[in-house]
């Protein structure tokens, strides 16, 4: 038993019984609390004890006193005549307190446990026909993973794409993706904020493939959906401060508060977490800088839950485009070297609120409603490279910007949940609907000519931050929304097979454009029906097969003018996509959980960028068609009582397969090898205290650079190891944690925009970390 464990398991030990039979009621009863609250945890995990007391035995009758004999026999009559008294049943906060005790173990061992957020309901990931991978909580405990696409680094078939210079989260899932595609999540509904991961998420989920069915207009990559960390009806807490370093001066530090508990007795909860983050950049000059604020508020009623959460959000992050490739090689200059100024950074502050309500209406059927808003404003200074002389050193720039960037996305759903009995075959239904309206905005574009610079031999601050604005790139616009309604039915045919069905019928319109005066380059409305269909077959409870069909819809859109004045219209039909998926999953013994799929996706009118010389910008095209086909196997768990692993692998060949210039062209950035091993070995109750090391690498295989395959990224291999021990000062435990990550100081590019715009990867990163838990 952990530290921690025990320390949950004194809240089932409060109630002491006056004898053996009143004590024994209050066990089973805690016992059978706890596991209802925990369905997931495992049969050999023990609940809290109980300390039972023994009653105190009567005297020995001295034989002194016979007269008093007779009184004495009488009151023991009328004593056994009496019921026992029964001990008060578990309050809320010894349930939730012995749920924890119960998981507490699983999540060690790196138990995946799926949100019913993600696929709106809470069926076993064995009984759906789509791909669900989960980073589960302790996996992003034990990495410190920097941001979403480092925690991603352990699913199968993903990729960076354009960061917009480190602003923006942009991964690539199944050969599909992009910043700012509507793909990211926090609990089921859309995101608009930059970075999504922070103190505040719990774990991470990618529902793979196309999601439109649950998730409206998407690319058919799929979804990764942020678990928020929950108000919990026990009260516990933690502070943590981290320490870390680059090397050469480059430091940083970190402090993260998380407390949580019940409000009085009638199932209120409140959590808070608060983060504090200072950290040199590892290049040459910069700084991320973050403070977070997310207080919730949940009320856990016998049939009604209420959850309602707040986060803001203040960051300043370095605005870098990395590095330059010229002849397929990037630049001879250390990796550390930047292209442009210690201005060129991104700052602004995002809000996100979140409510949701979830109502039993009877033993069968369930009804749960959720509205999300999360808007984010931003300005940004950029010296954008427009071009390189690898051989002078000599180096053209412009002195570009935003000003007055704002984004925000209104999401409400509401679904109902339920059983229906045709004759002997049972119908689990879900039945639904949504609407959604996003807007990015960005008001003042700052373009200005700046004086050349050598990259070989740099002298930095001479310039300032660009301020003319151009009236005709400057308020640019992306209108979108959304209304719609779905239909899922899954038919149990017997209890080992079942078909899936079900329909989206999806409204939207677009307006797309920018310029002073106002060009709409995009205006455009339409409809749709999507479908999906699948089929699961349970080998028995631990193993099922699945297969399934399923389709994807996003409009042609595109803020920058075309040519010759063209306007994308409803006349212009809308990117869709097609998936064919079968695979296996597995749940053995409740310990380790995964997945092998493959998949074939084909998508047409994909809009592709390609970098133009001349002009120093990217300019987009209709690819015509797009195929995708791959391979992925996942798992996730505890292989034995001491080991965890999470372990991915993914193959991916994406290609053109219809253009007039590009047929034949790899997808960019995205790799056609992929994987990952993180492993960990638990020393349990071996030592005084807890020791727990672990650590593994990641593969990414080489990428094109751009979509007509001009360059290619190279392979690389990173490696992270990581230490805790758990110990107790005083009456608190403590963890001490000690993280390396890119162990061998590996250069590497994860992704890249143009020859002009190849990220670099963070150098070797050590931090020393130490929670107090209370």
């Amino acid at each position: 038993m952990s530290i921690d464990e025990g320390r949950l398991a004194k809240a089932g030990r409060r109630q002491r019984g006056s004898v053996a039979a009143g004590a024994t009621a209050g066990a089973v009863c805690l016992a059978s609390l706890a596991c209802a609250d925990v369905a997931v945890a495992q049969s050999s995990t023990e609940l809290p004890s109980v300390t039972v007391e023994a009653p105190n035995r009567a005297a020995k009758r001295s034989a002194a006193a016979p007269a008093s004999r007779a009184p004495q026999q009488a009151v023991v009559r009328r004593a056994a005549r009496q019921p026992a008294p029964q001990p008060a049943p578990p309050t809320p906060s010894e349930r939730a307190a012995a749920a924890a005790a119960v998981l507490n173990e699983q999540k060690l061992g790196y138990r995946a446990m799926p949100s019913p957020t993600t696929l709106r309901s809470g069926a076993s990931p064995l009984d759906s026909s789509q791909s669900v991978n989960v980073v589960p909580e302790q996996v992003l405990k034990d990495q410190l993973p920097r941001n979403l696409d480092d925690a991603l680094a352990n699913v199968s078939g993903v990729t960076q794409t354009n960061t917009l210079a480190g602003s923006f989260d942009a991964v690539i899932r199944r050969g599909f993706g992009d910043n700012r595609d509507g793909s990211i999540m926090r609990n089921g509904m859309p995101l608009v904020q930059g970075r999504a991961l922070g103190a505040s998420v719990e774990s991470v989920e990618v529902l793979k493939g196309p999601a439109s069915l649950l998730y409206g207009i998407q690319t058919p990559g799929g979804i990764v959906n942020t678990i928020s960390k929950r108000p919990e009806l026990y009260q516990h807490g933690s502070l943590t401060v981290i320490g870390s370093t680059f090397g050469g001066g480059k430091n940083g530090s970190q402090a993260i508060v998380d407390v949580t508990g019940p409000i009085g007795d009638g199932g209120v909860a409140y959590r808070f977490v608060g983060s504090g983050l200072d950290e040199d950049y590892w290049r040459n000059f910069g700084a991320n800088r973050e403070t977070l604020i997310a207080p919730s508020l949940a009320w856990y009623g016998e049939r009604t839950t209420v959850q309602f959460g707040y986060e803001h959000r203040e960051f300043s992050y370095p605005f870098d485009r990395g590095t330059a490739f010229v002849n397929g090689a990037p630049l001879a200059i250390p990796a550390t070297r930047r292209l442009d100024e210690a201005f060129n950074r991104t700052w602004g502050k995002s809000d996100l609120v979140q409510g949701s309500i979830e109502h039993r209406l009877d033993d069968n059927w369930k009804v749960t409603a959720a509205y999300s808003f999360n808007s984010e404003t931003y300005d940004a200074n950029q010296l954008r490279i427009t071009s390189v002389d690898a051989r002078t050193g000599v180096e053209r720039r412009s002195n570009d910007g935003t000003k007055g960037a704002m984004a925000y996305v209104s999401f409400g759903t509401s679904y109902l949940q339920g059983n229906v009995w045709l004759g002997d075959f049972r119908n689990e239904l879900l039945i639904g609907g949504d609407a959604q309206r996003r807007v990015i905005y960005r008001q003042d574009l700052i373009r200005q000519a700046t004086p050349n610079f050598n990259f070989y031999n740099p002298t930095y601050g001479l310039v300032q931050p660009g301020t003319t604005v151009s009236p005709t790139d400057s308020n640019q616009t992306d209108q979108l929304e959304t209304r719609s309604v779905f239909l899922q039915d899954t038919l149990h045919l017997t209890n080992w097979f079942s078909l899936v069905g079900g329909l989206r019928w999806m409204e939207y319109d677009q307006l797309a454009g920018r310029g002073r005066p106002f060009t709409a380059n995009t205006n455009l409305d339409g409809s749709k029906v999507l479908p999906l269909a699948g089929a699961i077959l349970k080998l028995n409870d631990q193993v099922s097969l699945y297969a399934s069909y399923t389709q994807s819809l996003q409009p042609t859109s595109s803020i920058a003018p075309l040519t010759g004045g063209f306007v994308i219209g409803s006349n212009i039909a809308p990117e869709e996509g097609t998936q064919y998926e079968a695979g296996l999953k597995f749940d053995l013994n409740k310990r380790l959980s995964g997945t092998l799929a493959v998949y074939d996706i084909d998508k047409k009118n994909v809009l592709v960028s390609q970098f133009n010389s001349a002009t120093g910008l990217n300019e987009y095209r209709a690819a015509g068609k797009v195929r995708s086909r791959g391979v992925e196997f996942d798992v996730t768990g505890r292989l034995d009582d001491h080991w965890s692993t999470i372990a991915s692998y993914g193959y991916t060949d994406a290609i053109v397969t219809e253009d007039p210039t590009l047929v034949g062209m790899r997808l960019q950035n995205v790799a056609m090898n992929t994987a990952s091993l993180f492993l960990v070995y638990d020393f349990g109750t071996a030592l005084p205290g807890r020791l727990r090391l672990g650590g593994g690498p990641r593969y990414v295989g080489n990428r094109p650079g751009d979509s007509a395959n001009s360059f290619v990224l190279p392979a690389y291999t990173v490696a992270d190891i990581f230490a805790s021990y758990e110990t107790r000062t005083g009456p608190f435990p403590v963890t001490y944690q000690f993280n390396v990550k890119n162990l061998f100081d590996t250069v590497y590019y994860p992704s890249a925009v143009n020859t002009l715009n190849a990220a670099v990867g963070d150098a070797r990163r050590f931090s020393l970390a130490a929670t107090v838990k209370f």
